[in-house]
Parts: structure tokens; C-alpha cells; sequence
């Protein structure tokens, strides 16, 4: 049997921007990260949107957030704003 007192989370956490906030209890959250590219070894921009819970509506656009992975609460939408940084 495995011990279940030492386990860790395996719960993606990221940081990004919030870009909507259309929503009723979601906001859209936009995620950058840089890649090389393989062949030319230059360094792209690339960003995904991500549907975030957020009860109560409590961030604004253009605002700073940390998300964190969860369980899915709809189709699309399997992650919780953890820490709204200012």
C-alpha cells in the first residue's frame, strides 16, 4: 500500500493577464510564454486564452492574476483564480 501522507500537488498553477470579463462568474485570461523556435533559434511569443472561474465577478480587465487547475466546471472552463495581484 502507498503512503498517502506524502503526495504533492499536481495542479498546474500560471500567471497571466485578464482580458474579458463578460461573463457571468468566468473571466478570460490570457497566458504568455516564450518558445524557441528549432530551426532559426529565435525566441516567439506565444499566448492561449484560458475560461477562469471567478465567483463573484472580483477581477477587472487588464489585471495581473494567478490561476490554478481544477476540476472542470463546464465544457471549457477548468481553472480558479487563485491570487488577483494588484
Amino acid at each position: 500500500m502507498e503512503s498517502t501522507e506524502n503526495t504533492t500537488s499536481r495542479r498546474r498553477t500560471l500567471s497571466g493577464t485578464v482580458v474579458s470579463t463578460k461573463m457571468k462568474d468566468t473571466a478570460t485570461v490570457a497566458v504568455e510564454r516564450y518558445v524557441k523556435h528549432p530551426k532559426y533559434k529565435k525566441y516567439q511569443r506565444r499566448t492561449k486564452k484560458y475560461l477562469v472561474h471567478d465567483a463573484g465577478n472580483t477581477v477587472k480587465e487588464g489585471q495581473k492574476v494567478d490561476i490554478r487547475e481544477i476540476r472542470p466546471i463546464s465544457k471549457r472552463k477548468h481553472f480558479e483564480i487563485v491570487n488577483p495581484t494588484k
